[in-house]
């Protein structure tokens, strides 16, 4: 089911709030967080129900796993053997089903072999729901947190505004929340809060990031050399694409779940205004940014080592990053390209060296722009392509190459060029939290007139009513 869906925004949403306030109102607490697992099952199981058991059976082990750790504070060894099996038994369910068809591949490939290599489906926000539960056994394995009833557990993992594609939230932020005296009544504040932030993540989706993406996929699956119009299009097409989509489905989660008074993490904050690549990361999907820190980075060694060492363990957290985004060497080298990056930076800055702050914008955009080729890039040919075509060595003229891209054959769409011209505006104005947080209780008015205006602007301008599967529901 479809955040951007006429079955989720209209009937599952709404009768979910209600559920759970109702039985809130009547102090079933326990049964307020049943509802939550039962409707968060069911709307996982609309995309797949033959993957329930999956989600559940991690669920269910993972628990397991975290109160044999509790128990086994007072034997060290027994407990890094408890918890070393616990992220192994994470790893291997993930690596399983994300990247053993990939590796069968290669190993056929390498060796000349004819292993039977079968694509396996892969369940939707594996790679999310995998994470945070190996958060939650690092938490456990440090101490971080106490013993945890089941029901608050799974409620937590399974809580369908973030199931399938985060933001990666970590226990201790949201059981409080839920266990909270006054988060269980109904915020009439926070519902038209939450309703603004969901809308504003609808017109991001639907407006921009589904029309741009027409664009992208014909510049990435040509076959003929597109030329510097036509090589530019493509690239910022996707660039923009998907920022919106991403950005675009986590306000519609954090809308959500704050229309339940439970507050997410802010997962992006302007990440296209960065002035270097370290901005970029302190700004893009920041809760992944946080973990790869604080699961990963920090334990290698961080930048307590040396510098050599600091830059190795930039490489392996990147290798990795890139990695967990796809089974495919074009997520490694764009992984490589951003760790590359990094290290330059560090090396600039240890320097003394500094750039005018426009220049700076404009180089980092850029080389964003740049390495999204190779993160979306089926191809090796296709990325050369546009990269070829950027630079102009595929001609400067407006030629049949871009007509190619645009649905009306020799015009510039009218759409794609509001959605560019929107997208810039987007990047250079204030994000969707902080418009959120600068408005005060006596808004609700507003907030109805924009949610009426967002509706009437998807079913007028959308390219489509049927929305696109939202671009991170793949990794």
């Amino acid at each position: 089911m479809l955040f951007c869906s006429f079955e989720y925004i209209l009937l599952f949403l709404p009768i979910s709030i209600i559920g759970f306030f109702y039985f809130c109102y009547k102090k079933y607490y326990l049964t307020a967080k049943i509802w939550i697992i039962i409707s968060s099952i069911f709307f996982y199981g609309w995309w797949n129900v033959h993957y329930i058991p999956l989600v559940l059976a991690s669920v269910i082990c993972n628990y397991i796993v975290g109160h044999f750790i509790l128990t086994s504070n007072n034997y060290k060894l027994r407990k890094k053997i408890i918890f070393i099996i616990g992220i192994t038994f994470n790893l291997i369910l993930l690596g399983y089903f994300k990247y053993s068809y990939f590796l069968l591949l290669n190993i056929n490939s390498i060796f000349n072999t004819e292993i039977t290599a079968k694509h396996i489906i892969l369940p939707l926000g594996i790679s999310f729901f995998t994470f945070q539960q190996i958060s939650f056994l690092c938490d456990y394995y440090h101490g971080e947190i106490k013993k945890v009833s089941f029901i608050n557990y799974a409620a937590t993992v399974t809580f369908f505004a973030h199931l399938i594609a985060g933001p990666i939230i970590r226990y201790k932020e949201i059981i409080p929340q839920f266990d909270s005296d006054d988060n269980k009544t109904v915020d009439y504040n926070n519902i038209s809060k939450g309703l603004f932030i969901f809308f504003i993540g609808l017109f991001k989706k639907i407006i921009i990031a589904d029309t741009l993406s027409m664009y992208a996929i014909s510049g990435f699956a040509s076959t003929s050399p597109l030329s510097f119009f036509a090589a530019w299009v493509t690239s910022l097409s996707f660039t923009f694409q998907l920022y919106f989509d991403f950005s675009g489905y986590t306000d519609m989660a954090i809308g959500s779940a704050l229309m339940f008074n439970i507050v997410f993490p802010i997962n992006f904050n302007s990440p296209y205004k960065a002035l270097n690549i370290k901005d970029f990361w302190d700004r893009w999907h920041m809760t992944l940014s946080s973990f790869l820190r604080d699961y990963l980075y920090i334990p290698l060694g961080g930048n307590r080592k040396g510098i050599n060492r600091t830059y190795i363990n930039i490489l392996i957290t990147f290798c990795l990053c890139g990695f967990w985004h796809g089974a495919g060497w074009r997520f490694l080298f764009w992984g490589l390209l951003h760790a590359f990056a990094l290290i330059l930076h560090r090396i600039w800055n240890k320097n003394g060296h500094s750039l005018n702050r426009y220049l700076s914008w404009f180089l980092t955009f850029n080389f964003l722009n740049l390495t999204w080729i190779f993160f979306r890039a089926e191809k090796v040919e296709s990325a050369i392509n546009i990269i070829t075509g950027m630079f102009g060595l595929n001609g400067i003229t407006f030629s049949n190459a871009l007509y190619q891209l645009l649905p009306k054959e020799g015009t510039v769409d009218l759409r794609f060029l509001i959605c560019l011209i929107l997208s810039f505006l987007i990047l250079f104005s204030k994000n969707t939290s902080q418009l959120a947080s600068n408005i005060n209780k006596n808004w609700h008015a507003i907030s109805f007139v924009i949610i009426i205006i967002v509706i009437m602007a998807v079913f007028s301008f959308a390219p489509t009513h049927a929305a696109n599967d939202f671009i991170y529901f793949d990794f």
